[in-house]
């Protein structure tokens, strides 16, 4: 990959290659400012020539794809994507439940709220916010490394009803599906024609059933409910290996719209704060990738976005950088279940003991190398042994052994120390 390059008084430059920093850095004619990505700043004045750059942006609800290209000479300069957390908005509900049930044990510590729960203008929930910062954040890493770039921005528009009914129109948006009927348990009824789904057996008295129960993040609207009658509703017939647990386990999904909605907050938050950059969306992109010849993935994606007519391939980087964001903090009040392996749980056990930092020289999230694999630290145990997982979440282990860990002793030094970000170049 291309290293980046700053003057020496702070503007951006046409990045490099790898040799050429090399020399530079080697003559004293530049200093090492950012590993990730590889930046380096001149000591010495320069020409300062430019060409024109194009920043192409691949946004999404998890995945972003980034890429810069030349038109003058059909260059793609880098190419990568971004990976977000998608286990925040299950951890905070993990804590409202605890915190909820402290509240009902009339604790001293924990009062119950009340009237508090006013939200500033333009709030959005701590994840989804997550995913804008975080997007934004990378977006303007990239601008402030090249020499002023043509920002172009892939951004999604969603009609999640038109979606579900591809005939709405008109009035069909204020009425909804379960317009002129009672309430949502009897259009639940009338839509499965008032059938079991499980027995089909009909003329009996019908129970509504989640399909994602709540306390899995369902909902009770009509989409994640079904009929079902008394006997196959019983409590026995949840239970695993009972004929509705199987039927739940073989069922066709229910089709969730939570990507399409994250992706129209997104570019709303876009449009406000890039309000120069030019706006496509993906009926344009996906036939120039196809015009190029590249396969889909978030980083190609990117680079038809960025709308170079060919890609010349003796002069292009092949590499690709991959940023993955990591959870390396633990805030748990405590831990409900038990860990794997153990038969209590574990509410006894010391705060520090649980949520290990560091041990012997190591810290969490550390780029390392083990069994020649570039990998990361994902949590230690024992005394003396750690968790080791790529950039793709594979574990990296032994595959002589049946178990996971490795000893500290079998890894390489830490190449790296990392915040809450990994990074690798493929």
């Amino acid at each position: 990959m291309l290293v980046f390059v700053i003057n020496k008084h702070g503007e951006p430059l046409m990045p490099c290659k790898p040799q050429k920093a090399r020399k530079l850095l080697k003559q004293q004619k530049a200093k090492i400012i950012k590993r990730q990505p590889f930046t380096i700043q001149l000591i010495y004045g320069s020409s300062g020539y430019t060409q024109d750059v194009t920043l192409g942006i691949d946004t999404g609800a998890t995945h972003v794809g980034i890429a810069a290209t030349t038109n003058d000479n059909h260059t793609v300069l880098f190419k990568g994507e971004v990976e977000f957390r998608t286990d925040i908005k299950s951890l905070l509900d993990t804590r409202r439940s605890y915190r909820m049930s402290r509240r009902s044990r009339k604790t001293r510590y924990r009062q119950p709220r009340f009237l508090n729960r006013k939200r500033k203008d333009g709030w959005l929930p701590p994840s989804l916010q997550n995913r804008v910062n975080h997007t934004i954040q990378k977006i303007d890493l990239f601008k402030s490394l090249l020499p002023n770039p043509k920002l172009i921005i892939e951004a999604g528009h969603f009609d999640m009803y038109r979606m579900q009914y591809p005939d709405a129109e008109g009035l069909d948006y204020q009425k909804g599906p379960e317009y002129g009927y009672y309430n949502t348990r009897h259009y639940v009824f009338t839509r499965d024609n008032y059938t079991c789904q499980l027995c089909k057996v009909k003329n009996q008295i019908f129970y509504t059933h989640h399909l994602v129960y709540k306390s899995h993040g369902g909902t009770d609207r009509a989409s994640n409910l079904i009929t079902l009658c008394g006997k196959c509703h019983s409590s026995d017939n949840h239970k695993p290996g009972m004929p509705l647990y199987q039927w739940m386990l073989n069922r066709k999904k229910v089709r969730n719209y939570k990507a399409p909605t994250i992706m129209n907050i997104i570019r709303r938050r876009l449009f406000t704060y890039y309000p120069d950059a030019d706006f496509v969306y993906g009926s344009s992109t996906k036939p120039h990738r196809k015009q190029l010849g590249l396969a889909k993935s978030h980083a190609n994606d990117a680079i038809a976005i960025t709308r170079i007519p060919r890609i010349d391939g003796n002069k292009s980087d092949t590499h690709q950088f991959k940023f993955k964001q990591f959870r390396k903090k633990k805030r748990s009040l405590h831990e409900a279940t038990a860990r794997k392996g153990r038969t209590v749980k574990n509410a006894t056990s010391r705060r520090n003991a649980k949520n290990t930092k560091s041990l012997k020289g190591f810290n969490l999230n550390d780029t390392i190398f083990a069994f020649g694999e570039r990998g990361f630290i994902s949590g230690f145990t024992g005394t003396s042994s750690c968790y080791v997982k790529s950039i793709s979440g594979q574990y990296i282990y032994d595959k002589s052994k049946n178990y996971k860990q490795i000893s500290l002793s079998k890894l390489s030094p830490p190449l790296r120390h990392n915040n809450n970000w990994q990074y690798q170049i493929t």
